[in-house]
């Protein structure tokens, strides 16, 4: 009964908050933050804990899976330098500069570093959420930054913990040892399952059949990872970006139209249900405060505050900097961005839901059976920081997005251009013999050639349309969909422009084969 009724209140909640949201421009994160916390105050709730299980093993695949799907993976590719810098050198500075601030405030290092890893990684949907506004290749780095540096920070924690619990000793070495078998695995397992499901989609008979299997692939690829003991993230990640090349092939429209309209309602409610959630831990967090008081444990957590909002901007004005003075090549010149575009990079230093489940994995006692000291103070820093981050860095970053002075992104439209200028000559190109193929009249040829030449969606006919001019405006519309797909494989459009003209080749074939 409990279950069912926290479905209804968090149900409630995504409503009310989303429209409270859009007529007032608050940030929908930080309302969903303060409605989990009204409800975790309540004393129907007031017992309820979030399961780090739950987060780690449903929540984070599916919102993963989703992110990778939607990303670029040209501008991956382009930006790799900076996104790899990100999601390990930043995040173990981080964890670092977390850890000698806990240290410098009475907590011991073990512990110390565990808060670290626990705060390092960004969370993915708390930047989708608010950064939006950016130009696509400064959004592509800061996405796929909050998706792989969750890899890292959970390598990260997981050898802290076994120090702190005595069952092993710290080693740099044996760290780095973990961090390479973690990122390699998970890339492998992530890329198998991927190129093993390919066979499978395109024997599926049934769009709905597809959609089941779009569920299914994020926890296809994380759980063999996670029984192997190397990285889900990386794993999950690695799995949506080698579908994202392979699906406009092996995918049907009807089958795709299905699985996308399933992932946005899906990513929106799992990404809002996560704010309410932690927020319903904040009550929680402080009543379960007793290892320190609640004044030093608040100003240790607004100095740890500082010490991951200031580690992230410092990195930001640093690091790419010496990163300038190594290379000095032309096509680097030509991607640099000043100062003040840098800072909304810097700005986006959000951390969620992950951060707390990854707090709440910490165990109680140790290997030996002693209690862990100061856990209950690092589940209470770490939702303090979630908690101001997202209500200091959230709000304000659409302001720094407005006064970082970008250009016009203008690519994405220009390839949206191209792209439709290819699918036309090709088409155009095939038409005739594909007239002649299906038997359609000159009168009907011409009219089609008219409506390629000018862009428009062809009308729809009577409901007796002839069987030839349909199986012809199929054929033509695969023969669009084979040059989209050939652009993107050249490089020449991003897979966002291919999803962008994608979607209105699969309405209008959805269209064409409806009866």
């Amino acid at each position: 009964m409990e279950s069912l009724e926290l479905i209804v209140v968090v149900a409630v909640g995504v409503l009310a908050t989303g429209r409270l949201s859009r007529r007032t421009g608050l940030s929908e994160p930080l309302l969903l933050l303060g409605a989990g916390c009204l409800v975790g105050l309540t004393p129907s709730f007031a017992s309820f804990t979030l399961s780090p299980e739950v987060v780690l093993f449903l929540f984070l695949p599916a919102l993963l899976y989703w992110e990778a799907l939607t990303s670029s993976v040209r501008e991956i590719r382009s930006n790799f330098r900076s996104i790899a810098l990100q999601s390990t050198g930043l995040v173990l500075a981080t964890a670092v500069a977390v850890a000698a601030v806990a240290h410098a405030w009475g907590y011991g290092w073990p512990i110390a570093f565990v808060l670290g890893a626990v705060l390092a990684p960004t969370d993915a949907a708390a930047v989708a959420a608010v950064a939006k506004a950016m130009p696509r290749r400064i959004l592509t780095v800061l996405r796929t930054e909050s998706l792989l540096n969750d890899g890292t920070a959970l390598v990260l924690l997981a050898v802290t913990i076994e120090v702190v619990t005595d069952e092993q000793p710290f080693s740099w070495s044996g760290t780095a040892l973990a961090l390479v078998e973690s990122y390699a695995g998970g890339i492998l397992i992530g890329a198998a399952v991927a190129l093993l499901l390919i066979p499978v989609r395109r024997r599926l008979p049934e769009p709905l059949l597809h959609s089941v299997l779009s569920v299914a692939t994020p926890f296809l690829a994380y759980l063999p990872a996670e029984l192997l003991h190397v990285s889900g993230v990386l794993a999950v990640v690695t799995c949506g970006l080698v579908t994202t090349r392979f699906g406009p092939r092996v995918i049907g429209s009807d089958a795709r139209i299905q699985a996308v309209a399933f992932w946005e309602v899906a990513s929106h409610l799992l990404n809002s249900a996560l704010f309410i959630l932690v927020g319903m831990q904040l009550p929680g967090a402080v009543g379960a405060l007793t290892s320190v008081s609640l004044v030093r444990a608040t100003v240790a957590a607004v100095a740890v505050c500082v010490a991951v909002i200031g580690t992230r901007l410092l990195w930001f004005y640093s690091v790419p900097y010496l990163v300038r003075l190594l290379d000095r090549r032309s096509q680097q010149r030509e991607r640099r961005i000043t100062a003040p575009q840098r800072l909304p990079l810097a700005w986006a230093g959000m951390r969620g839901a992950i951060s707390l489940a990854a707090a709440l994995t910490v165990p109680a006692v140790s290997a030996e059976g002693h209690a862990v000291g100061q856990r209950d103070a690092v589940v209470f820093i770490t939702t303090v920081v979630i908690v101001v981050t997202l209500a200091f860095l959230g709000p304000t970053l659409p302001t720094v997005v407005r006064r970082a002075g970008f250009p016009e992104d203008d690519g994405e439209a220009a390839e949206v251009g191209l792209a439709r200028r290819h699918m036309s000559s090709a088409a155009l190109a095939a038409l005739p013999g594909l007239a002649r193929r299906f038997g359609v009249p000159e009168a009907d040829t011409l009219r089609m050639v008219q409506d390629i030449e000018e862009r428009t969606v062809p009308a729809p006919g009577s409901a007796r349309r002839r069987e030839s001019v349909r199986r012809l405006e199929l054929a033509l519309l695969r023969i669009k969909r084979d040059t989209l797909t050939d652009l993107r494989d050249a490089d020449r459009i991003d897979d966002i422009v291919l999803r962008t003209v994608q979607e209105v080749l699969d309405a209008q074939e959805v269209r064409l084969r409806r009866p």
